[in-house]
């Protein structure tokens, strides 16, 4: 046994390295985005693949701010549970090294930043995240990254009263005059998180301000709470120190300011920011053949950086062979114009449509307001979002690719507070048959009701990835429909039907569209309240494109035996209540399992 351990040991040395240890052969794997359906997974709540990781875990369910084991291993596990759902694409959440916790919160959500070319342990290495990315793509599942470029974890602190820690410093002695420091009232200031000043956060004693505040890293190992890497990070004018934003209307602070939680802001206004950021991300391109980026938080930086940031990112899936390189980004706000904004000048490829999330989903599938309400959103449209595919991108126009979705992990479930899922069905109709890319988030397929973060943010292994529900079969039947049907995908989308009328009225409630693609035809039409309604008001009745005689039978609800006959140019459809039908020619229908 001596003799033969070196010779083993010097076989050893020389075989191939493990696979999944080098840079990956770049890959393109998507023809067109509209053919896709997204789900939207965050690691450590999706499943626990790999034990030997679970580290600072907590064995509470309930404590949901807290790491609670899941990782790459678990995604791979569970691939064939992504497949029975129809899914082809998954969004994972950051892979970076992060501030392990904070205030007792923990950071398995991905988004605090401390080393920006390092993978968090919680959820594997390289390798493994690698490897997650071949298999998905051998099941021909694209994957886009989460990503942050506008601020780091809470990595320092700004030293308002100068004695080298960070602590929270009480001014004012409790009286009522603001104008006179000993009867004022008393502030409590987090050296953490101070309060906006656009100056630049201000010292600050008894006698009162005594210039720019310094700031101190610190070196909390046990947390991870470091100074940021790669080192060039480590350079305090590179962020803008102006502390917390507290207006959301005032534009400087939602730019310039720090996010809420002490995430210090970068300077994305500094040239040598700008190549640093454009390098980290350009490395994860390079080194995972992932298929695109979600970008966090693109209103809090300035459409300067976007101009270089996106062109770039493009020109470096060119360089290594990735076509159709897919960027959209996340700006929290219902204001449909400045979502849009995001899309000219070369920006992304597309935005989540929040503005569509508040006044369709939000209000008329959850709350019952008129369906007019998704003609007046679709009118602004062609107005406020690019009409033409940016250079070198993914040949697609910004506005016909626009992220759909009911749920995700920033704002209470759609089940929030509702007894019953009828009004979810409907919605989700909507979701799966309208033009777009459509984004379901993890939970949604098996009822969850979580409300604001982190309670929306449930571990899905609870469930142990059930496929029977109605909600899973609801949804994996109307993602079968779509995927049959081009139209559905990649087809124009004409409004046939609208109302302002609910409640009582002949045709309240009713939505109704066609989706038209290379001569083939679909008609979609939606009750999206109780009740029963039909696509006619005194008399008329829904006017389409379809030729006279032209029967028309339910591709979904798969196997409904009704017929609707094509007279005149129009056509009287009747839905109950939060029923969703889609429409196709008899002879077109494709049998469905």
């Amino acid at each position: 046994m001596r003799a033969v351990l070196p010779l083993m040991l010097l076989l050893s040395s020389c075989v191939d390295p493990t696979p999944y240890t080098e840079t990956p052969q770049a890959t393109s794997h998507v023809d067109d985005w509209r053919d896709e359906v997204v789900y939207q997974l965050l690691v450590d709540r999706f499943a626990n693949g790999d034990i030997n990781n679970d580290y600072n875990v907590t064995t509470n369910p309930e404590s949901l701010a807290r790491y609670m084991g899941g990782d790459y291993q678990g995604v791979i596990d569970k691939v064939g549970y992504l497949e029975e759902l129809g899914i082809t694409t998954v969004w994972v959440s950051p892979i970076v090294v992060n501030v392990e916790v904070d205030a007792g919160v923990s950071s398995y959500h991905g988004y605090w930043t401390q080393d920006f070319k390092g993978v968090n342990p919680h959820f594997g290495d390289m390798a493994k995240f690698r490897e997650m990315v071949d298999v998905l793509h051998e099941h021909d599942i694209k994957v886009v990254l989460d990503i942050v470029a506008n601020h780091v974890g809470q990595l320092f602190y700004y030293d308002i009263n100068r004695n080298g820690q960070p602590d929270s410093t009480v001014f004012g002695a409790g009286g009522g005059s603001p104008d006179d420091f000993w009867t004022d009232p008393i502030e409590i200031v987090s050296e953490w998180d101070p309060a906006y000043d656009g100056r630049g956060i201000q010292g600050e004693t008894s006698l009162g301000e005594s210039g720019a505040s310094p700031l101190g890293w610190v070196y909390m190992p046990e947390i991870n709470r470091v100074p940021p890497r790669p080192a060039e990070f480590h350079n305090i004018d590179w962020y803008n120190r102006r502390g917390r934003v507290t207006d959301w209307n005032v534009t400087e602070q939602v730019v310039k300011g720090d996010f809420p939680g002490g995430l210090k802001d970068l300077d994305t206004s500094n040239p040598e920011v700008v190549a640093a950021l454009i390098d980290v991300f350009g490395y994860w391109i390079r080194e995972t053949n992932i298929d695109g980026f979600r970008i966090d938080t693109i209103k809090h930086v300035e459409h300067s950086f976007w101009q270089q940031f996106n062109p770039a990112m493009r020109d470096v899936a060119a360089e290594i062979g990735k076509e159709n390189f897919l960027q959209f980004g996340e700006a929290f706000d219902g204001d449909d114009a400045l979502l849009g904004s995001y899309t000219f000048d070369e920006e992304l490829d597309s935005v989540f449509y929040f503005s569509q999330k508040f006044r369709v989903f939000d209000d008329i599938f959850k709350r019952g307001q008129p369906t007019v309400g998704v003609e007046d959103l679709l009118a602004l449209r062609s107005v406020n979002y690019a009409g033409v595919p940016h250079p070198g991108g993914i040949g697609l126009a910004p506005q016909d690719v626009l992220i759909n979705f009911i749920d995700n992990h920033d704002i209470p479930r759609f089940l929030y507070q509702e007894e019953s899922d009828e009004r979810l069905r409907a919605a989700l109709v909507y979701l799966l048959t309208e033009d777009g890319i459509p984004c379901l988030y993890y939970g949604t397929e098996q009822g969850f009701d979580g409300g604001n973060d982190p309670s929306n943010r449930e571990p899905l292994w609870e469930t142990q990835f059930a496929t029977d529900g109605e909600l899973f079969q609801h949804i994996a039947q109307l993602i079968r429909v779509r995927k049959s049907y081009p139209a559905l995908t990649r087809g124009s989308m004409e409004l046939r039907w609208a109302t302002d009328r609910t409640g009582d009225e002949e045709d309240a409630d009713i939505l109704a569209f066609e989706r038209v693609y290379d001569g083939e035809r679909a008609l979609v039409v939606i009750h999206t309240d109780a009740g029963s309604s039909h696509t006619s008001f005194q008399g008329n009745d829904m006017p389409v494109d379809f030729a006279n005689g032209t029967v028309l039978a339910p591709a979904f609800p798969v196997g409904d035996p009704r017929r609707f006959t094509v007279s005149n140019g129009t056509i009287r459809v009747e839905a109950g209540a939060f029923e969703g039908l889609v429409l196709v020619p008899e002879n077109e229908l494709i049998a469905a399992e």
